[in-house]
């Protein structure tokens, strides 16, 4: 019998059923692969974060338990105890999905993009034991909560804009041993309440805004603290005595606060004590003769930049220190001999004091130096033979003591040096021709000595040099020709000796040459016409030498040169026309043996000392040319003669000129509806004022800004210009000082007098009624602000902004340096450092700048601050007092623009700005954590070394930042040598170390 037939279902039905074989099947196959709670938490953490880098990437859902994903660790396999993932680029919110993982000990999300704030319930994080959130932009209050979390040992919070004051509730921490809270925006009175977690080994509140007060004296119940860091948090007054508490106290720091009274002689119950730094306070009194030898753990000693007097403690120097810190106090008497036993000693600096007596005899013969810095003492005696015994000394300074005797043989075979200042001494003897062939050194300074002898032909070894500096001694014989194998040379200055011969001509390979100072010598010879080869050549100082022959024409060619003094030798001819060319800032030719007319390009008041001395000169400022006198009584008769002759011709013409000319001003005038009422031209120009007034219409504004817009003009000839129309408030200025020029006049007499490769060139200017109108070269380019803040930042790699960064550089340094009188900007910035078409960076705007009269030393009251925001020095807009060093600090935060790619003022930075910002994170997590991610990492070492540069350029004290000409110089050597060449600074972070110096003010030494 058949089986019977089962109904067919309806076809209507079918769907369902391959519906429902489908969900088993997917319930099956998710049954099998589950991923765990501990996942689905992360999994939550993921989609609550933006991962641009992928780093999450491997965060996959099918996986039954995620202990094998990045960053992710786990204890027996199945149990997340851990979650690292530092500098992950993440962004986003603090991940509260993460307090879901029961097991949770550890979360380090250090170095990301974190922000908002931290939720109360980050509490629910029940077993942390490790937290570091530190380098986000997490901001507001902490959590009150985060105490609440029984366990944790340790928390980094640094490098954020948490706000506020801290909660009292973190006084109830109960395990906790490390707290950071460095560089943050807290602005309440230190908190005196953290006093109470007795448990803490390391805690640090530097760099914050904390209001000024004394130290608690309760930080002596930190019984188990090792590392206390407090500098920059407002301290005044001195150290409490409860200090002594501190027992394991090794590492403290409080630089950068307002401490006063004598040396702190707490600090000897501290028998642990590794370091103590004291920099930069106004501690004043002798430093202790005794006691030092109750610290037998110290090693390291910054007491730097205080009003301390005395002698030098002998007990001191007996402990085996790795870095001694006195510099710029007033201390005296001798370098304890003592100091130079120490095995350990890298790091020396004892500059600007009033030390006597000889360095220690066997200093550098136990010890590893690398830095010794005595400059500005009363230092005497020959150098130890012993300084770079070990093999590592690379900066040697001694400017400004009373050294003597010749120098040490054995510092020819020390290939570290890399700076070498050893000017303003007694030294005396021919320098040891290795010396000059050191393959590192960069910087070779010794000047005002009583050095003697041949420059060695050995210097073709030194092929980093870039500055060379022997005036004033008694060098003599010629130069050697293998000076021209010196690729980085920049500035070459070796006046006032006895040299010889003529200039090589391999000294016009040299094609960074910016310096050549030969003057008060004996060469002679012609000046070669290769001269024309050195288009960096910025100075020309020949004078008084016994040069001869004509004065090459070439000269004219050099497009920078702006110092050029050749007088006091045999010149003779005639001024070559080739001068016109140049418009110079000094120009000496006195004293020579030159004929002819002066050229009328300098019949100037400024140029009048500039020919004395040259009988056979005529017109300007000596007596008429007599050749033109006998030329016109010549032609006297002919002249009668002929007049009748051409009297109607040249009437024609002369009218039907006129009326021609007529017509063209009459169709200018009526096709604009100005009128110009001045004109004043600086260069030979190919159009006309009435062309540019025409071509002023709203479709050519290129910009527009504070003093007026800016129009972009193509003339009838095809050449391009910028026109500068000042907004009538400008001209109409509301200052009532008298003495205070408007912009436009400030600007035409600022621009009209500069010529300069790295200043914008002003073509003209004219009046038009109430308008004035300012007509420049046009810069293709724009504005470096303009490129280095837009999409268009990745062009610029990091090789175009070093050049942008020293063609900037050159161009101030001629303002302040090469100017008479000097001329201060006054609003540097990078909207105001323009670019060519080759990217070339020239200074412009000029409206507020500010001639300084030579005799106020460079100071001088303004009615109001000028600048712009994030560029303004601290002392300019308290004071008042306008300095080149206010220049100095602007173009600091302009090169910190151009290194980290950010804006002087972001929303990012809080209450900070740039400068701020850059100082404070350098000096507590170092160079990296500032860079432009855009930069590439091949050029690093260099970035960091121009960092550095800026951040001397930001200094809070203006005397502490060095000038401009030393900036191109630092500029210059980072180009010609590619090591970072650094010293250690207080906080164990490289920096580059300067000094003030007499002729320079600062000097990077």
């Amino acid at each position: 019998m058949p089986p019977p037939r089962l109904p067919s279902r309806p076809p209507s039905s079918q769907p369902s059923r391959l519906l429902l074989l489908s969900l088993l099947l997917l319930l099956s196959a998710t049954t099998s692969l589950s991923l765990n709670q501990e996942g689905i938490a992360l999994i939550h953490v993921k989609s609550s974060l933006t991962d641009p880098g992928g780093i999450l990437s491997d965060w996959n859902p099918a996986d039954d338990k995620p202990c094998s994903w990045t960053g992710i660790t786990c204890n027996d396999s199945t149990t997340v105890t851990a979650v690292n993932l530092p500098s992950a680029s993440l962004s986003g919110p603090f991940p509260t999905s993460l307090c879901r993982l029961p097991s949770l000990s550890i979360v380090s999300l250090s170095n990301n993009d974190l922000n908002s704030s931290i939720p109360a319930t980050i509490s629910a994080c029940r077993n942390l034991t490790y937290l570091d959130l530190s380098e986000n932009y997490f901001d507001g209050l902490l959590p009150s909560t985060l105490a609440d979390i029984p366990n944790l040992v340790y928390v980094d919070l640094q490098y954020n804009s948490f706000s506020g004051e801290i909660p009292p509730s973190f006084g109830l921490f109960r395990r906790l041993e490390t707290l950071l809270l460095t560089n943050n925006l807290y602005n309440g009175s230190i908190p005196v309440i953290l006093t109470n977690v007795t448990t803490l080994k390391e805690l640090s509140l530097a760099y914050n805004y904390f209001l000024p007060g004394p130290i608690p004296p309760q930080f002596g119940n930190l019984s188990n603290i090792e590392h206390l860091w407090l500098s920059s948090c407002g301290f005044v007054g001195t150290i409490p005595e409860t200090f002594s508490r501190l027992q394991k106290l090794s590492n403290l720091e409080l630089s950068y606060n307002s401490l006063t009274g004598p040396f702190p002689t707490v600090v000897f119950h501290l028998r642990s004590l590794y370091q103590l730094e004291l920099y930069n306070n106004s501690l004043s009194g002798e430093l202790p003769k005794k006691d030092w030898s109750k610290l037998p753990a110290l090693r390291k000693i910054d007491v730097s930049v205080n009003s301390f007097t005395g002698t030098i403690p002998m007990d001191l120097c007996k402990l085996p220190l790795a870095s001694l810190g006195l510099s710029d106090n007033n201390l005296h008497g001798p370098i304890p001999e003592s100091l130079a036993r120490s095995p350990n000693l890298y790091d020396l600096r004892l500059f600007d004091n009033s030390l006597t007596g000889p360095l220690p005899n066997d200093l550098g013969s136990n010890s590893p130096l690398q830095t010794l810095d005595v400059s500005f003492n009363k230092l005497f005696g020959e150098l130890p033979t012993s300084l770079c015994e070990k093999g590592q000394l690379f900066d040697l300074v001694m400017i400004e003591n009373s050294f003597s005797g010749e120098l040490p043989a054995s510092l020819g075979e020390c290939k570290s040096l890399g700076r070498v200042r050893l000017s303003s001494n007694k030294f005396t003897g021919e320098v040891p021709g290795v010396i000059w062939g050191l393959p590192h050194v960069y910087l070779l300074d010794l000047a005002d000595n009583f050095f003697s002898g041949n420059l060695s032909s050995a210097i073709s070894g030194g092929f980093n040099l870039s500055s060379i500096i022997i005036s004033r001694n008694t060098f003599s014989g010629s130069i050697p020709e293998e000076i021209g194998s010196l690729n980085n040379l920049v500035e070459f200055i070796a006046s006032d000796n006895k040299l010889t011969g003529g200039i090589p001509e391999t000294f016009f390979k040299l094609n960074h040459l910016g310096t050549l100072d030969l003057s008060k010598n004996d060469i002679s010879g012609q000046i070669p016409e290769q001269i024309g080869s050195l288009k960096q050549l910025n100075e020309l100082n020949l004078a008084n030498n016994k040069f001869n022959g004509e004065i090459p024409d070439e000269i004219g060619n050099l497009p920078v040169l702006n110092y050029l003094d050749l007088s006091g030798n045999s010149f003779n001819g005639r001024i070559p026309s080739g001068l016109d060319n140049l418009m110079l800032n000094k120009l000496n030719l006195s004293n020579n043996h030159l004929s002819g007319p002066i050229p009328s390009v300098y019949a100037k008041e400024v140029y009048r000392g500039s020919f004395l001395g040259n009988p056979d000169l005529c017109g300007g400022f000596a007596h008429r040319c007599p050749q033109i006198v006998q030329s016109k009584t010549k032609h006297n008769l002919w002249l009668l003669r002929l007049i009748f002759v051409f009297s109607g011709i040249v009437l024609v013409i002369g009218v039907s000129w006129f009326i021609f000319k007529y017509r063209n001003i009459k169709n200018a005038k009526s096709e604009s509806p100005l009128s110009i009422s001045k004109w004043r031209s600086f260069h030979k120009l190919g159009f006309s004022e009435f062309e540019i007034i025409h071509r002023l219409s709203e479709n050519n504004v290129i910009g527009s800004g504070a003093s007026g817009k800016v129009y972009k003009a193509i003339l009838s000839n095809g050449e391009m210009v910028a026109v500068k129309k000042l907004w009538e408030r400008s001209v109409k200025t509301n200052i009532t000082d008298s003495a205070q020029k408007d912009e436009f006049e400030s600007e035409v007499e600022t621009l009209g007098k500069i010529r300069h490769k790295n200043i914008v060139r002003l073509w003209c200017c004219c009046k038009s009624g109430n308008s004035r109108f300012l007509v420049y070269e046009y810069m293709p380019n724009g504005s470096l602000g303009d490129l280095l803040h837009s999409t268009k930042r990745r062009l610029l790699e990091w090789p175009l902004r070093f050049k942008i960064v020293l063609d900037a550089a050159e161009g101030l340094s001629y303002l302040h340096h090469d100017c008479v009188p000097p001329i201060v900007h006054r609003d540097v910035k990078s909207n105001n450092i323009l670019l060519d078409e080759e990217y070339g960076a020239r200074i412009a705007d000029f409206g507020v700048a500010k001639f300084i009269e030579l005799g106020k030393k460079g100071s001088e009251s303004m009615s109001v601050v000028a600048g712009s925001r994030g560029y303004i020095a601290p002392e300019y807009a308290y004071t008042l007092r306008v300095t080149e060093k206010s220049d100095i600090y602007s173009f600091g935060v302009v090169i910190l623009e151009l290194v980290t790619g950010r804006k002087p003022i972001d929303q990012e930075f809080g209450e900070q700005d740039l400068a701020t910002w850059v100082h404070t994170t350098v000096n507590q997590k170092g160079h990296e954590h500032v860079l432009d991610p855009e930069l590439e990492y091949e050029s690093k070492d260099q970035i960091c070394r121009i960092l550095d540069i800026g951040l001397l350029c930001i200094s809070p004290l203006p005397m502490n930042r060095p000038s401009m000409r030393t900036v191109v110089n630092l500029l210059q050597e980072a180009a010609a040598d590619g090591r970072l060449n650094t010293t250690m600074n207080k906080d164990g972070n490289s920096s580059p170390y300067y000094e003030e110096d007499s002729s320079d003010q600062a000097s990077l030494v």
